[in-house]
């Protein structure tokens, strides 16, 4: 017999949900035995076959959302899980425990999959989201890059300024109230590497091998206009004073980059008709780099240095 399960849209359902429908213990067993349910953890279920298409970060935000529908008002989501669910990429994110800051005061522990943060939430650090609690953007930039490395912290910190969900002067004011943290001084430091301007992780791995590597710091997004003065493009990176562009060639720019029925061939030559109007507007240099060029920074930078010696 068709047994309904009643999964919300992620496919995710509590075992006291599946009481409530009349699907006791044995039924649940039932059904995690012929493959139409996975059990994620204790009282924590997912519909089969939403769970196998799931790729590592889908399978972490169907955790959240049932453990934190789980813990109920006493917690928010924050963290690595709560920068997933607004959206922030998972470059270099830690996925294998869901993230839970306790309102109530209770202390740090680590238990089935979940790591439960203590630390107080101001009203306007913590959002709504369904029934449940999650810490507010500014805040959980913050904790997130406060448990990762620089370079992920700083994807992370890149991409809330650029959705707008946040911006470094609000992420200075909450650094600065919690400066008896920790973490402060770490979080400050990853925290003056970020940029707004940044469209991509790529673009933020890019920017840190410059800086790495001690060349001048780039100008982001800069605009280049033709004659007339209307706008022909906006670039990744720009020297000005070296007459230097730098444009990140990856498939997800591409995939955003593209027009409604535009065709690869047809976008691709439109991004190159675009390239030959912005060197013809500025007489610069325009170099394009990709993730193979990540992959080896050593060569890369040396390539640049080429460019940019007198200031380098």
């Amino acid at each position: 017999m068709m047994i309904n399960v009643p999964a919300d849209d992620l496919g995710v359902v509590l075992r006291r949900d599946l009481v409530a429908a009349g699907i006791h213990d044995n039924a649940i067993a039932r059904l995690v035995r012929a493959g139409e349910l996975v059990r994620m953890r204790h009282g924590v279920y997912a519909v089969a076959q939403q769970w196998n298409q799931a790729t590592a970060r889908e399978r972490h935000v169907m955790l959240s959302r049932g453990v934190v529908r789980l813990y109920g008002q006493d917690v928010a989501l924050s963290h690595v899980s709560a920068a997933l669910v607004y959206g922030a990429p998972d470059h270099g994110l830690p996925l294998t425990h869901v993230h839970l800051t306790d309102l109530a005061g209770a202390g740090e522990r680590t238990q089935a999959s979940v790591r439960h943060h203590r630390g107080g939430c101001r009203v306007d650090e913590l959002s709504r989201r369904g029934e449940c609690w999650i810490t507010a953007p500014t805040r959980t930039a913050l904790d997130t890059a406060a448990i990762v490395d620089r370079d992920a912290a700083v994807c992370v910190l890149d991409w809330f300024f650029q959705q707008g969900l946040s911006s470094p002067e609000e992420c200075q004011y909450q650094l600065d109230a919690r400066s008896v943290w920790s973490d402060h001084l770490d979080l400050a430091l990853k925290l003056g590497y970020a940029r707004v301007g940044s469209d991509s992780v790529a673009e933020t791995l890019a920017r840190l091998a410059f800086l790495d590597a001690g060349l001048p710091e780039p100008e982001l997004q800069l605009e280049v206009r033709d004659q007339r003065g209307w706008l022909i493009g906006r670039v990744d990176f720009a020297w000005p004073e070296h007459r230097l562009i730098v444009e990140f060639d990856g498939r997800q720019k591409y995939h955003s980059m593209r027009r409604p029925g535009e065709s690869i061939e047809e976008m691709v030559l439109r991004e190159k008709q675009r390239e030959d109007r912005i060197r013809e507007a500025t007489g610069w240099t325009v170099i394009r780099i990709t993730w193979a060029d990540l992959q080896q920074p050593s060569l890369l930078i040396a390539r640049l240095r080429r460019y940019l010696k007198p200031a380098a």
